[in-house]
């Protein structure tokens, strides 16, 4: 299908709806409106990254149904819609300060267990209530290390992972 993704990678992709060129530059536009609109009780608001647009127009909508074991860790289920993420501001900025980047939210993962976010520099991480990891340098490797049940690398409280 694509030299983008290795084929079992791009297989479950487009079983959620994915094709190669895929862009909803409409849909992606309005997320990224009512992520800015949206304020925290304490005032914060989401920034949206550059990288996000892109992302959103072409994975937007795309909910992965999966289970069962992974090459590393238990594959699950995760949704790349940002609006899944909007009362992750305080979250995000955390993140954020911590690994010296601003975060965009891009889904949820595991049912709402986590939330899967994209930094200015197109890095994907993941927050849950065991830590904060880090899926890929890009939006590719995130999806591939989803999809294959990957362990991602978690965050240190440096910033740093690896």
């Amino acid at each position: 299908m694509t030299d983008r993704f290795p084929p079992d990678v791009a297989q479950v992709l487009a079983e959620a709806g994915w094709t190669p060129g895929r862009s909803e530059p409409a849909r992606a536009r309005a997320w990224a409106l009512a992520l800015a609109a949206h304020a925290a009780p304490d005032g914060r608001q989401h920034t949206v990254v550059d990288a996000a647009l892109p992302a959103f127009a072409e994975f937007g909508g795309l909910a992965v149904g999966q289970d069962g074991a992974g090459e590393q860790v238990a594959r699950s289920s995760f949704v790349l819609d940002p609006m899944r993420g909007l009362h992750s501001v305080a979250a995000l900025a955390e993140l954020g300060a911590l690994v010296g980047a601003r975060l965009t939210p891009l889904g949820e993962e595991g049912g709402g267990t986590g939330v899967l976010a994209i930094d200015e520099q197109e890095r994907v991480f993941l927050l849950d209530h065991t830590a904060d990891w880090h899926l890929g340098d890009d939006l590719g490797e995130a999806l591939s290390t989803l999809v294959r049940g990957r362990m991602p690398e978690r965050v240190r409280e440096d910033g740093t992972w690896t």
